[in-house]
């Protein structure tokens, strides 16, 4: 069974899927692809890839449709949200040390971007509209797991423009009636994460590392916990919370609900990959958090989310997307 099959209201949907060209972006435009839908892709490829969209198609056969554009270009944002039932707002500058180093474009994408996007939304008259947040709204709140309506300490501008995205997400629904939904992603990871950026992401970072049998760069002493999160899960209750009665105007935590620490990926990745690497620890980075751990009780509640791929299963999956993105490039097999 694919993923989405059992959710009602998917085949024949417009779908507008901002930086649909991304990791997640990417895997949402496939998953609904499969499911009947139509989807349209809004993205400038900053940091999404055509050779996503390439694999797509080659997953599913067909082609989304593909505007290429800015969401901080308010026209470009209304023409692409034309003829659009539902609208899940994936494109951001998706980086904490990113953030650091750059405020400026952090805040112009994330949220003058995030309230263009609304603003269109709203004056095309889509059903709903679901934001990308994050965990890092939480910052370093000692209690665990971390609850939606527990106090909020953002460490990063990247961690205040996603705080700005749901908050103007909420605001729009009591204000203008847009039905608006915020997730809060934690720790994703899975197929088609870049990890050539000096700002990716751990796992693909990892993975990539032990395959070529390099030392796994871990920044700080490896025993900070992370709730990672396989991609599958986040594309799930994207799409649920299209179509859900009682969830506009909520926040919600997406995660596996279990939280490991670095070391112990790192060390699971090693084993998964086969191979013989070593771990090397480096200083901490300014404005990443020690400890990070969901309730989904509220997803699990108003989504019926349940996490259907856990970590482990997650991790071979992307083991095996990277292993095979690797003979490809070395002429061995196939990876698409």
């Amino acid at each position: 069974m694919k993923l989405l099959d059992d959710v009602s209201g998917v085949s024949g949907a417009r779908f507008l899927v901002t930086g649909g060209a991304g990791f997640i972006g990417s895997n949402l435009v496939q998953h609904l692809l499969d499911a009947g839908a139509e989807v349209r892709v809004f993205d400038d490829f900053f940091s999404g890839r055509r050779s996503n969209l390439d694999e797509v198609r080659a997953q599913t056969g067909k082609d989304p449709e593909v505007i290429i554009g800015d969401v901080r270009d308010a026209q470009a944002v209304r023409d692409a949200m034309r003829k659009v039932d539902f609208v899940l707002h994936q494109a951001a500058i998706p980086s904490v040390p990113r953030s650091v180093t750059d405020p400026m474009t952090t805040n112009d994408v994330n949220i003058t971007g995030t309230l263009n996007v609304l603003m269109a939304a709203r004056d095309a008259k889509v059903k709903r509209l679901t934001v990308a947040s994050s965990s890092s709204v939480y910052g370093e709140t000692p209690t665990l797991p971390k609850i939606e309506d527990m106090a909020l300490d953002p460490l990063s501008p990247y961690a205040v423009s996603k705080l700005a995205t749901e908050t103007y997400a909420k605001i729009c629904y009591t204000l203008y009636g847009l039905e608006t939904v915020a997730l809060r992603y934690f720790n994703v990871f899975g197929p088609r994460q870049d990890p050539a950026s000096q700002y990716a992401a751990a796992i693909p970072n990892f993975v990539t590392a032990a395959l070529a049998g390099r030392p796994l760069r871990i920044y700080g002493d490896g025993e900070q916990t992370r709730d990672f999160t396989y991609v599958d899960n986040v594309v799930r209750a994207n799409v649920l919370s299209c179509f859900v009665p009682n969830a506009p105007g909520v926040i919600m935590n997406i995660a596996g609900g279990k939280r490991i620490t670095v070391n112990d990926v790192a060390m699971n990745i090693i084993k998964l990959a086969g191979s013989r690497s070593t771990l090397l620890h480096e200083p901490a980075r300014p404005g990443d958090i020690r400890h990070s751990h969901a309730s989904v009780e509220r997803a699990n509640k108003i989504l019926g989310y349940n996490g259907i791929v856990p970590l482990e299963e997650g991790l071979r999956r992307t083991v095996d997307w990277y292993r095979k993105q690797e003979a490809s490039q070395l002429g061995v097999g196939t990876a698409r």
